[in-house]
């Protein structure tokens, strides 16, 4: 990690919502609050999805693990960037500080993207095989699927950080982030960065497209079983127990789609904030709201525990 004379890691400044001046504090509290709902939304699906009987199904089994992803994926940027939008000095991170976040953002992000389409194959499995769903979907393959979606981002991460921080950065980089994202810090390298960016960028884009590829091929086979259904009330009932999961995906696949699969010309600074904004602070908020809102199964369990009486001395 050397240039030149330079024996020390670099500390990187990251320029945040600098240029935002007085709608900084405002924006403080607007992120503290989707921050705050965002760890009350997803702890309690963590929570109805163990206690409630009624959600022990493979889905929500995935459900579960997804709210602990997002919990973890908001705590990796959110407290770091409210404290860089309450602090008026510099905001600095150290090489380590900015490579764990990276780490700890791709393995999340990765292992997201593989229970989303796990989920779309529970949902495949139940409505066009549901004689085999109990073998498709036995205890066993739902822990291999959890499993597998942790060790791929864990083999990402690795594999991108391993690129990225063993090239050389200037003296003092700067960032034109609130975080340390693969494409920000990657344009800082001064050398070697275009075989790393093409790398890096392949394997982002694999990592995008093929589970999302998964996702669009089950639903293409899910609404062909709807549309072969006689009965409208049975298109509905089946098309209800998908809405949810179609929501969150299209959220989720379609602002990481605009931010690292867009051409780089058009692109901006601004933009890349905005986006990467959404998908790291507001779309782990909305996932709860979306199964707990849309989803039947989630309210009644969560009607039930907020109603159960209180057990007398």
């Amino acid at each position: 990690m050397s240039q030149g004379n330079q024996t020390s890691l670099p500390t990187f400044l990251l320029l945040g919502f600098s240029d935002l001046g007085l709608l900084q504090g405002p924006l403080f509290w607007v992120v503290l609050l989707i921050y705050l709902v965002t760890l009350l939304g997803n702890s309690l699906i963590i929570l109805l999805t163990r206690a409630s009987p009624a959600l022990r199904s493979p889905m929500y089994f995935f459900l579960c693990h997804l709210s602990v992803v997002e919990l973890l994926y908001t705590t990796d940027i959110a407290p770091r960037t409210l404290v860089d939008l309450a602090s008026q000095g510099p905001r600095t991170i150290s090489f380590w500080g900015c490579a764990t976040q990276m780490y700890v953002f791709i393995v999340l992000g990765i292992a997201e993207c593989c229970l989303l389409t796990a989920m779309a194959y529970d949902r495949y499995a139940a409505i066009c095989r549901p004689l085999h769903y109990a073998t498709l979907m036995s205890q066993r393959a739902c822990v291999a699927m959890v499993g597998t979606s942790w060790l791929m981002g864990l083999v990402t991460a690795t594999t991108h950080s391993s690129l990225i921080f063993t090239l050389p950065f200037p003296r003092h980089p700067i960032i034109p982030h609130f975080l340390c994202d693969i494409l920000p810090v990657l344009r800082l390298a001064s050398a070697g960065k275009h075989r790393s960016e093409i790398s890096v960028m392949t394997a982002t884009v694999v990592f995008i497209m093929v589970p999302f590829s998964l996702i669009v091929t089950s639903y293409a086979r899910i609404l062909r079983a709807i549309l072969a259904m006689a009965s409208t009330h049975s298109r509905r009932k089946v098309f209800s127990t998908c809405s949810s999961h179609l929501l969150v995906v299209s959220l989720f696949f379609g602002s990481a789609s605009i931010t690292y699969i867009r051409p780089r010309a058009g692109s901006s600074a601004t933009t890349d904030r905005v986006l990467s904004l959404f998908y790291t602070v507001v779309t782990p908020m909305l996932n709860p709201v979306i199964y707990t809102l849309r989803n039947k199964e989630v309210a009644a369990a969560l009607r039930q525990v907020v109603m159960r009486p209180t057990p007398s001395p």
